[in-house]
């Protein structure tokens, strides 16, 4: 039986001289680039001019180390801030090299998480991220230590030479209150998972945790966790895997396709987080992320769960054992996470407790199979695995407005399916993936009661074939298909009824040729596509649609969805 491509992933030296790109560096999408580039909307700012605390600058990553940099508050915009924004250049060497994890930390708290672009012979690739850490602007107001973490390995291995060295520039910007202008409430105590140097934890299984001992204020009121779980090794394509009996004779991956993030406070399940399936540069066909980027490549966003019914017990001043583990895990996930805690300014001590919590330990996949093998070896037929977890989660606070009681319910479903067709020569698989995730929270406080419905939801299809002729060269061709959908709306209380939505896609398609020892000779037919729209009730619309072929962009629609461009969110 033909193996596939070891993790459907190919070493980046096989793809280095097969296509011979211009190098351009753009500030922003431009037709004919060849840089990485996403739909995905900067960062809106409010108005007036921003004081910029340089982070660390030509930082050079060419080894396993991670590096160091202080931090000082900015002396000409003191805090509260209307805004803080965190930006970062990239750029690769051009020659040889696979991405890499990049994680920067302030005071052991994540500032940034992502991936970086995979260079060519004849590029060296350069892009721009940035994101909204406003909420973590308790971490801003003192001198920190930072920590920038990007494993990278320049030299030989295996008789194969890695000489891209990555290169990244880091900064904060703050942006000033104006006049009468009244900060938005933000986090008064930011507490990183873990908080050690050396970034995010290693979870191997399903029993690993990334397990830290918190002793929160005593007058917490509001309590969220945002966590980055992130798949690497044999879990990097875990939306491929198979059930354990069959992932021999498939040649694939185990422990099914289902993965999830589990949050637990003192042994008890406190929260879910769904994964969501992020492709890196150099995954499947590095062709196919040329110059588009699959969803979030570049930057992760965390996923947030909502700890609130528990901030009356962790309020009672004793240690509080909180956990973090993904579900299935197979060697391994990366994960971290920063609690954001809500303090009650008019109390020195907030009493509560929880009323309610039906999330189980553990969620109840179900798996389904049928497959055939022929006589000759041949399998076709498919496997599928399902989880569905429905749960509700309520607690209350009796603080110095009174009390506020806070119930959480949740309902969250997850579906993969796969086909395969495999025969001596060809290797046939089709994923198709769905997460979806429906919570509401409801508040009630002496006011009234308001609720926030959330929805989440991951579509993703793969459609991935290596088809070997008689001669014994072989081609592979590979579809994919990543969405990000977002919803969210809140009514009731004092506050005025308000909605969002973001929506994210890239498709992508490509086909590699390979002669008869196995060695890359060519591609054909790359195309792909990003379709992002963000809008919101106060009157904020962004949307942009990118198309790329052959490994430069081709087209650029801006404002797609939008009649007008509204005033910043």
């Amino acid at each position: 039986m033909l193996r596939r491509i070891t993790a459907l992933a190919l070493c980046a030296a096989s793809i280095a001289a097969v296509r011979a790109q211009v190098v351009i560096v753009p500030s922003g999408p431009q037709l004919g680039s060849a840089n990485p580039i996403t739909a995905e909307p900067p960062v809106p700012r409010p108005p007036g001019t921003p004081c910029t605390v340089q982070l660390f600058s030509e930082f050079e990553f060419a080894s396993f180390d991670y590096q160091t940099f202080n931090y000082m508050p900015p002396a000409n915009c003191p805090g509260p801030w209307a805004k803080v924004v965190f930006t970062a250049d990239f750029t690769v060497t051009a020659g040889n090299q696979f991405d890499r994890t990049g994680a920067f930390y302030l005071a052991h708290a994540n500032i940034y998480y992502g991936t970086t672009a995979e260079p060519t012979a004849a590029l060296s690739p350069s892009w721009h991220v940035e994101r909204d850490v406003t909420n973590l602007s308790a971490l801003f107001t003192a001198p920190q230590s930072g920590e920038a973490d990007l494993d990278n390995f320049v030299g030989t291995s295996g008789g194969v030479v890695y000489n891209g060295i990555i290169y990244a520039n880091a900064a904060l910007q703050f942006y000033p209150l104006a006049g009468g202008q009244r900060a938005a409430a933000t986090p008064d105590v930011v507490i990183p998972l873990p908080d050690a140097p050396g970034g995010a934890a290693t979870l191997n299984t399903t029993a690993s945790q990334l397990s830290q001992v918190v002793t929160l204020p005593t007058n917490t009121e509001r309590v969220f966790l945002d966590v980055i779980a992130q798949s690497q090794s044999s879990d990097e394509f875990w939306y491929t895997c198979v059930p354990n009996d069959v992932a021999g004779e498939l040649d694939d991956c185990g422990n099914t396709a289902f993965r999830e993030t589990e949050v637990s406070i003192d042994g008890q399940p406190a929260g879910v987080a769904p994964v969501y399936p992020w492709i890196y540069t150099g995954g499947i066909d590095p062709y196919l992320w040329q110059p588009i980027t699959g969803v979030q490549t570049l930057d992760f966003l965390p996923y947030e769960v909502d700890l609130t019914p528990f901030a009356g017990l962790l309020a009672n001043g004793q240690p509080h054992t909180v956990a973090i583990s993904v579900y299935n895990a197979d060697s391994y996930f990366l994960a971290t996470a920063n609690m954001l805690v809500y303090t009650d300014h008019n109390a020195t001590q907030v009493t509560g407790a929880v009323l309610g919590n039906t999330l189980g330990p553990a969620p109840s996949p179900i798996v389904k199979e049928n497959l055939t093998t022929s006589p000759s070896g041949t399998i076709s037929g498919g496997v599928a695995v399902s989880a569905v977890r429905s749960y509700a989660i309520s607690g209350y606070v009796d603080t110095s407005h009174g009390r506020v009681t806070t119930a959480i319910t949740a309902n969250q479903e997850f579906t993969n399916s796969q086909t395969f067709a495999i025969t001596t020569n060809d290797y046939i698989q089709n994923v198709t993936q769905s997460t979806v995730v429906d919570l509401t929270t409801t508040v009630t406080d002496g006011s009234g009661t308001s609720t926030t419905h959330d929805e989440f939801s991951y579509p993703f299809t793969l459609k991935y074939a290596f088809v070997a002729a008689s001669s014994g060269a072989g081609k592979q061709t590979t579809q994919s298909d990543q969405q990000y959908v977002t919803v969210k709306s809140t009514s009731g209380g004092q506050s005025p009824a308000s909605w969002s939505k973001v929506t994210s896609q890239v498709t992508a398609a490509d086909t590699l040729h390979f002669d008869a020892a196995g060695n890359l000779t060519g591609e054909t037919g790359q195309a792909s596509a990003a379709d992002y729209f963000q809008a919101n009730s106060r009157g904020y619309c962004y949307g942009e649609d990118l198309n790329a072929a052959a490994g430069v962009l081709t087209a650029i629609d801006s404002g797609v969805g939008c009649p007008y461009a509204g005033p910043v969110p």
